[in-house]
């Protein structure tokens, strides 16, 4: 579809003709559609999210600026409602609220871990756990705050008042002697 054509249905969006965001639509769902499919691998997200997107484009017409292209703009749409569709917690992809306010329950796969999963991530939490205890307490210290506790070289360098270089250093080794220790855990595997 041609630029011009685009900004006429818009205009015409925005004058109540419901005929012309139909149009749109048709026009762009598949492409929307595709895009929502490679960012989510699902299909019936996928087509949720599209739909999404173009409830969210025709409630915000208002704010489409003809200096962009209108693909471009659905696009930047499609991309910002997949990733926050991404980032919402599991419960609230199982359970939605019907029109009365009551609790549902969607029938999507579980994305939690199967028991075997389970059971194989609770022995590699314990062998991690192990290998910790055997650390020394200065290694021991440096590699919780980093990995654990996600803090920044920097904020560990003054949390335990040592030198970055000495941060670095033992980070450095803890992970070495970490990789040592847990080498007999995974040649079990």
């Amino acid at each position: 579809m041609r630029r011009s054509d685009d900004i006429d249905l818009i205009n015409r969006c925005r004058g109540g003709d419901r005929a012309a965001y139909a149009e749109i639509v048709l026009c762009y769902q598949d492409r929307i559609y595709n895009l929502c499919a490679h960012l989510l691998g699902n299909r019936a997200e996928a087509e949720d999210m599209a739909q999404a997107t173009f409830l969210k484009a025709y409630r915000n017409l208002e704010k489409f600026q003809p200096r962009s292209a209108l693909y471009t703009w659905l696009y930047r749409i499609a991309v910002n409602t997949c990733l926050d569709h991404l980032r919402r917690p599991f419960f609230e992809s199982i359970f939605r609220r019907s029109a009365s306010g009551e609790e549902t329950r969607l029938d999507h796969p579980s994305a939690m871990p199967s028991p075997e999963e389970n059971m194989e991530n609770q022995q590699l939490q314990t062998a991690i756990l192990q290998a910790l205890g055997k650390l020394s307490p200065k290694l021991r210290a440096v590699i919780v705050l980093k990995e654990i506790e996600g803090l920044a070289y920097e904020e560990i360098a003054t949390t335990l008042e040592i030198s970055l270089g000495t941060v670095k250093s033992r980070i450095s080794r803890a992970r070495r002697e970490l990789q040592e220790l847990l080498k007999e855990f995974r040649e079990q595997k």
